[in-house]
């Protein structure tokens, strides 16, 4: 048996050996099968980027290792400068959105997430206690970025820090509420709050802006003595507008990693997300009204106003979160009845509510991604040792009539992780236009190249075909420095640029002057920086 083939195999034991080409097929041809999805792809097979390359091999090298002919450039690192007001590039990069300026392939504005710090940006720290200046520091390098970069006469990209958008948005920054938790008890009346941090991935809006996750801020929150319910929400920016800054609570409050917007097939919104955790759910909210594209920036009220839904896999349904639910799961529990008043409560304590309406536990479900195709919907399961399922895998549902507001789906194993597929712990997904499936992986630092994760070696990137002769092979792009996880792949409009974060190199090191990592390698250095890379060397069909 080809080892690269994927098989669709569950950790807990149970296998069925059916090779996952037998539903990989369903995604050719169907481009008209597509109601509308919040992604940069313009068309089925047209003039984008092959995909195809000589696969890497595994690799333990401190170094991002690309297939030949391929090269990067890195275009913003940790403490890098981006702007004349000397704001500084933030710590633990993670999601990437480009944003073309005037149409342009090669100029436009990048937005980039901050997840979190490490011993290169604020230091060790002593007794798991930060100091005063740890935590000021830490707040500064987390939240997200907007920076402009181009691509010069060499080919070599850059970052432009002349740009008048360039900015840092971070755990500072003043956010305004929205939905039904702005200005309730639990949020201590707050209809605005300070700043957003551990942000993780993310999404675009059908009006382009940039929809950001809040993923694990108990920490953050706690050390910096902000209220604890002011974080784990979706906070929505405009790359172009400095004063637009939101957090939607409709969306509910929980451990977030990434949103992935559609238009149900009667024209409302729908925004799937996944709640990185062990046993946690999946989710989707539906708008109440509809999308309509010429109120531009507008459509972001619809953020504001709908019914957010979780998934229940034994049943195959989805199942409403909403208050008349909660309280009727809760009748017998007056403890519960007391804790959840209102809606703002149900959004505000998401992640019990789901589990009292019938929210089925996952193994931590974390990107999740519209197929521009088909409208099936992929999610990230990325493991969960508690149960066995050491590698992960990558669900994909199939809505009740191919449309994305339905109330009832089915699902299948689309692929899973283990030495058949040459993958461990899929994270972040993005679709090529040609239908290809790339995936980055997240194998934590302690367990890389160790036990039963010691074939697959660094954190990688692949590349699932979809069609053609290489369908169902997974095939490695990438390999990550020393304890790097890849990040937030995300493509130019002509698909000749990948821009990817190199999140948390060094991850372990607890020396400053013996780093376990010193990548990007820059002269006279001896230290681990996160950053951006712009990959170039694809070609057109």
């Amino acid at each position: 048996m080809d080892r690269k083939t994927f098989l669709s195999y569950l950790g807990t034991g149970t296998a069925a050996l059916a090779a996952a080409s037998a539903g990989l097929g369903l995604l050719e041809g169907k481009a008209s099968a597509m109601t509308g999805t919040a992604d940069h792809l313009f068309g089925f097979k047209t003039n984008k980027v092959s995909g195809y390359f000589n696969p890497i091999e595994p690799t333990d090298v401190d170094e991002l290792v690309l297939p030949k002919n391929f090269k990067y450039d890195v275009v913003a690192a940790f403490d890098d400068v981006i702007n004349s007001a000397g704001e500084k590039f933030g710590s633990g990069c993670d999601y990437n959105a480009f944003f073309p300026l005037k149409g342009s392939n090669v100029r436009g504005l990048l937005v980039t997430n901050h997840e979190y710090s490490t011993i290169f940006s604020i230091g060790p720290v002593k007794d798991e206690k930060m100091t005063a200046d740890q935590i000021q520091k830490n707040l500064y390098y987390l939240g997200m970025s907007v920076i402009e970069v181009y691509r010069d006469e060499n080919g070599v990209w850059k970052m432009d820090t002349r740009s008048s958008y360039a900015r840092r948005i971070n755990g500072f920054t003043p956010f305004q509420l929205t939905g039904p938790a702005k200005g309730i008890p639990a949020l201590k009346g707050a209809t605005s709050v300070q700043g957003t941090f551990a942000n993780c991935s993310g999404g675009v809006t059908l009006w382009n802006t940039v929809l950001s996750c809040e993923e694990n801020f108990e920490g953050t929150a706690a050390v910096s003595k902000l209220p604890d319910t002011h974080y784990g929400w979706v906070v929505e920016v405009d790359p172009f507008d400095k004063s637009y800054l939101r957090k939607h609570t409709a969306l509910g409050r929980f451990n977030h990693e990434n949103t992935a917007m559609g238009l149900a097939a009667d024209g409302r919104v729908v925004v799937y997300m996944g709640d990185d955790k062990k046993d946690a759910c999946v989710y989707k909210f539906i708008s109440k009204n509809k999308y309509d594209k010429s109120k531009g920036r507008g459509n972001s009220a619809l953020l504001e106003d709908g019914t957010l839904y979780v998934a229940n896999l034994k049943s195959g349904k989805w199942l409403p979160i909403t208050l008349a639910e909660v309280s009727k799961a809760a009748a017998k529990d007056p403890s519960l009845k007391n804790k959840f008043k209102s809606q703002g409560d149900v959004v505000t304590y998401c992640q019990e509510a789901a589990k009292l309406v019938g929210g089925t536990p996952t193994d931590r479900p974390e990107d999740i991604e519209i197929s521009p195709f088909d409208n099936t919907v992929f999610i990230c399961h990325t493991n969960n040792d508690s149960h066995g399922n050491i590698h992960g895998h990558i669900t994909r549902i199939f809505e009740a009539g191919n449309d994305l507001g339905a109330m009832e789906f089915d699902f299948e194993i689309f692929a899973a992780g283990g030495r058949q597929s040459g993958f461990s712990a899929p994270d972040n997904l993005a679709f090529d236009s040609n239908g290809d499936l790339w995936v980055v992986t997240d194998i934590s630092s302690s367990s890389q190249n160790k036990g039963v994760h010691k074939s697959f070696k660094n954190n990688g990137m692949f590349v699932i075909p979809t069609s053609g002769p290489d369908q169902g092979k997974a095939m490695q792009f990438a390999s990550g420095p020393v304890e790097s996880e890849l990040t937030g792949p995300y493509f130019t409009p002509d698909e000749q640029t990948l821009f990817l974060s190199i999140q948390h190199p060094g991850e372990t090191t607890q020396d400053l002057s013996n780093p376990t990592s010193t990548w990007p390698h820059r002269r006279g250095e001896n230290m681990a920086r996160c950053g951006v890379v712009a990959i170039s060397g694809f070609k057109l069909q």
